[in-house]
């Protein structure tokens, strides 16, 4: 072990408690999937039925915290902040992030769909940890930076009478509690949202005890256990989120059209059992062994969407850290592997595809060097600042430009997600069927009340923001993506093994898994992870997909 790695391993240890986090719930593996990886061996529809049994948990938190007084709060709040026309912000970081685009994209589709709330169309917003070019691409090490997150804040020039609703799945994300800070500051309502027991949070980890002790910021504890994928907290910890999220919006949209309020709680847990139905469960279990086989042959998977193209990126986009996937990359970027996964609108360019889906201009973040050493940012970042630009952005072809790679193995398939409500969907699946003739195969897998070659059936109930139907989607990818990593031997038990440690929080859960699965202590799981990082970094070439650190170290200890 070199010098210099063991210590980077001793100051992780001694210095950064604050982001070892096995001690949260949502960190732990869930009982219910403890065999995830024996449940698929069995059978697909085995391994599908496990993984949905934790899903119901996010129903039961759901029946009490929509009858808190905290929700009522974030509701009456709201409705107050988009009456005086005023911002409500949603922030997040990866997986919050994400959804806190989707939720500005929900808002604004649905203010500019109905007459009565055109006039409140741009006052939600969204607060991406890394801006907006970390929705197809993670930032590494951006969520480690409080004051990142209070500088994205400052952007948005949010005061008084504005409204900040702050999303950590941990409750510990350090950028998302830096704008939750700089809002609360600044005079604006505050909000926290999170998913481990407020108690044990405040009693454990300083920054969020900051927050929670606050008494500027009313805090909604999304408590509903460990992941149905331990740690990966894009399952059921953001599912928590997005329904109560959502419904909050919702509930503020029915109040200003003058429309009856849905029952939130009745929908989601009907959307449950249809999707727990056998029909259900045996179309995501074919579409399982569908996209692994394609895989398992070097092929590609390019899903193709319109309406629920945001919902896609949210669930694709994770697949890379969690699971040690190629990142999305740039179109004239030859050297790095090509995603394994991608995602395009084959009905408008890229710049159409993303004024239609964002329905306001690009929020990508322009810091230069000398913004990143006022930030405080680590040496790394101020001399190779991340390019996360808008002209980034818009070189990664999400449109209909050609994209040859995308089927140049001979074995790549097209699929085209839908579910039922899209407007121009006829359009849509005559683009799509010429689009999909390059490709070895082209597939529908269709979601809601329709036909496909997969077909998952459930019911769209017809609310303002249509909050289910994004749910479905959610739950429908997050049992495809997860169930196929499994099928491909990327899961051990329940553990995603294949974690890439970006940033503290996942170096934390990296060693965490070592030492789970190879039964060292926490103090030489870390040793000997960070030893593989540095190995790894330094054999990589151009062009090749990077070895899981984790994994190095597991292949070396059999």
């Amino acid at each position: 072990m070199s010098a210099s790695s063991l210590a980077r391993a001793r100051d992780f240890i001694a210095n950064e408690t604050q982001f070892h986090l096995g001690f949260l719930p949502t960190e732990q593996s869930s009982p219910l999937t403890r065999n995830l990886d024996k449940e698929f061996a069995r059978s697909t529809v085995d391994g599908v039925a496990n993984l949905q049994l934790v899903d119901r948990n996010v129903l039961e938190m759901a029946k009490k915290v929509l009858k808190s007084r905290e929700f009522s709060r974030l509701c009456a709040e709201g409705l107050e902040t988009l009456k005086k026309g005023r911002k409500i912000v949603f922030s997040g970081c990866g997986a919050t992030g994400r959804l806190s685009i989707l939720l500005e994209g929900m808002w604004r589709e649905t203010a500019e769909k109905y007459a009565s709330l055109n006039q409140y169309a741009d006052q939600v917003f969204s607060i991406m940890t890394g801006g907006d070019f970390a929705l197809v691409r993670s930032v590494e090490f951006f969520e480690d930076y409080l004051e990142f997150g209070r500088e994205q804040l400052r952007m948005l020039n949010i005061g008084k009478d504005d409204m900040i609703v702050a999303i950590t799945e941990g409750g510990e994300t350090s950028s998302v509690l830096g704008t939750l800070e700089e809002a609360v500051n600044r005079g604006a309502k505050g909000f926290l949202l999170f998913n481990n027991p407020a108690e044990l949070l405040a009693e454990r980890i300083e920054r969020s005890a900051r927050a929670i002790n606050d008494p500027r910021v009313t805090v909604l504890d999304l408590h509903c256990g460990p992941m149905g994928l331990a740690g990966s907290t894009r399952m059921q910890a953001t599912s928590s989120e997005q329904l109560i999220a959502g419904a909050a919006l919702e509930y503020m949209a029915s109040e200003l059209m003058g429309t009856p309020m849905p029952d939130i709680a009745a929908d989601f847990a009907k959307l449950l059992d249809e999707l727990d139905a056998p029909d259900s469960r045996k179309a995501m279990a074919d579409y399982i062994d569908f996209e692994a086989a394609v895989y398992k042959k070097h092929g590609r998977i390019t899903y193709c969407a319109d309406d629920c193209l945001l919902d896609i990126f949210t669930d694709t986009t994770e697949r890379s850290p969690t699971f040690m996937l190629p990142p999305f990359r740039p179109s004239d970027d030859t050297t790095a592997p090509a995603p394994w996964a991608f995602v395009k609108n084959p009905l408008f360019d890229t710049k159409a595809v993303w004024e239609r889906n964002m329905r306001r201009p690009l929020r990508c973040l322009e810091w230069t060097k000398e913004d990143y050493i006022r930030l405080g940012a680590a040496e790394k970042i101020q001399n190779n600042p991340p390019k996360i630009s808008s002209a980034n952005l818009l070189k990664i072809a999400v449109g209909n430009e050609e994209s040859p790679e995308r089927y140049a193995t001979g074995n790549d398939a097209a699929i085209l997600v839908e579910t039922g409500v899209a407007e121009n969907r006829c359009e849509l699946e005559k683009a799509f069927d010429l689009y999909a003739r390059k490709f070895a195969a082209g597939k529908r897998l269709f979601i809601g009340c329709g036909d496909g070659d997969f077909t998952v059936k459930c019911t769209i109930p017809d609310t303002p923001l249509r909050l289910i139907r994004h749910m479905a989607v959610k739950l429908v990818l997050n049992n495809i993506s997860t169930g196929t990593m499994v099928v491909m031997g990327r899961v051990t038990g329940n553990w995603m093994s294949w974690v890439d440690c970006t940033n503290k929080k996942l170096m934390d859960r990296g060693a965490r898994l070592v030492s789970e699965i190879g039964k060292l202590s926490y103090e030489e799981s870390c040793e000997r992870l960070f030893e593989a990082m540095e190995i790894i970094a330094a054999t990589t070439k151009p062009g090749e997909e990077k070895q899981s650190a984790v994994q190095y170290v597991l292949e070396r200890l059999k």
